[in-house]
């Protein structure tokens, strides 16, 4: 009886405490299967969700994933911020993502309320959703390294993504760049010699990539480990709607960018980086693909910089209106569906609903794992790293 998303629902506060009672997992019957109970608390500072495990000595019979342990209100929450101070919560709602969450929220605003933002402003939003592209898959790459036991990636990458974001701090102030697409445009901007010193760090970081690559590629221990590994077969994929960059290791060709470009990158002629093999290394080579082209496309971004203003107004509509934003996040595509109730006071928002890709994409890694060994599970895991806070809301 608790509506907490209703106009004329019950207040936080008559939210009853309920019984606790156990979670129906799934069981797994016949001879040698027994269960292996992994979380929510985990051995690393990640976000917390339970992984039930059947297995016939190390085989993976079957996987079971209990999420919602983030659960935080966020739908409810946006209800209660002003619309011009909102994209600040889009982009907490999972921390790696923050720009294109942001992008996504202050899209669907600028749309209700019929705002065109200015071209140097929506330049410099494509600058700052690459840069934490490219952070994000320099992470993971590293982390693959190491879940495979060569430390040797983790160190190389984890050093490589760590000037990646100093940089990022000392140009737009914030390592993850949080709150700097506003409604209306973006709150920083570059001139023309910390232009010249992020497109040189592309130039670097490129070069190293490249030596990275060839490492990872003839490794025999790495590839070992990777090829063949949680396979998600084009079939599968289509059937479950895998999507984003574990989509695209999979033969799902779509990359909003490339299919439905918004501006900028209408002007960008985007490359799409796709395997077929569906396994670890699919999800590896996809990774190093966007990461070259990501580095590309800053360098074009910052040559071509327009002139222009950086943040434009907006006014909001008198009666109710709809607005959406549609965004490539590093992970895959972020949606955010906006409901405008036309009030002019503080709280004004009647609903927004913020969508991640990890929502349709955590079921495919419980068959990605399906005949795999146990020890395989961190490196399968990794290389969707999906988002418990993005399904979470």
């Amino acid at each position: 009886d608790y509506l907490p998303l209703r106009r004329d629902g019950a207040p936080r506060s008559a939210a009853a405490p309920r019984e606790v009672t156990d979670y129906p997992f799934v069981r797994v019957d016949g001879d040698g299967v027994h269960e292996i109970p992994v979380g929510p608390v985990h051995a690393g500072i990640i976000e917390p969700g339970h992984f039930r495990f059947s297995v016939v000595g190390e085989k993976v019979q079957r996987l079971e994933q209990r999420l919602g342990y983030t659960h935080k209100g966020i739908e409810k929450r946006f209800t209660e911020l002003p619309p011009f101070q909102a994209h600040r919560l889009a982009g907490r709602i999972s921390g790696d993502s923050t720009v294109a969450y942001a992008w996504a929220y202050c899209m669907a605003l600028e749309s209700l309320a019929g705002c065109r933002i200015g071209e140097r402003a929506t330049w410099l939003r494509a600058l700052l959703l690459e840069r934490e592209r490219v952070a994000n898959h320099l992470g993971d790459l590293g982390a693959l390294g190491n879940d495979a036991a060569f430390a040797f990636g983790l160190a190389q990458f984890s050093t490589l993504r760590e000037d990646w974001l100093r940089l990022s701090h000392h140009a737009f102030g914030h390592r993850l760049m949080m709150d700097l697409v506003v409604p209306g445009g973006v709150a920083t901007d570059v001139d023309q010699a910390m232009a010249a010193r992020l497109s040189g760090q592309c130039e670097l970081i490129e070069r190293q990539v490249q030596e990275l690559q060839q490492v990872y590629d003839e490794h025999p221990g790495l590839q070992d480990r990777f090829l063949t590994t949680g396979r998600v077969s084009p079939d599968l994929a289509a059937r479950l709607g895998l999507t984003g960059l574990a989509g695209r290791a999979s033969g799902q060709a779509a990359d909003l960018r490339c299919d439905r470009p918004w501006a900028p990158y209408d002007q960008l002629d985007v490359r799409l980086a796709t395997r077929g093999d569906g396994d670890v290394a699919a999800r590896v080579s996809v990774r190093f693909d966007e990461l070259r082209e990501s580095l590309r496309l800053i360098r074009v971004l910052l040559s071509r910089l327009p002139d222009g203003r950086t943040r434009s107004e907006l006014r909001l509509p008198t009666k109710v209106a709809l607005g959406a934003g549609w965004v490539e996040g590093w992970r895959g595509e972020i949606f955010v569906a906006l409901e405008w109730d036309g009030e002019q006071g503080a709280n004004c928002i009647r609903r927004c609903h913020c969508h991640d890709p990890s929502w349709q994409n955590w079921p495919v890694l419980e068959h990605a794992i399906m005949g795999n060994i146990v020890p395989d599970f961190p490196l399968i895991n990794k290389s969707f790293n999906l988002s418990y806070s993005g399904h979470d809301l």
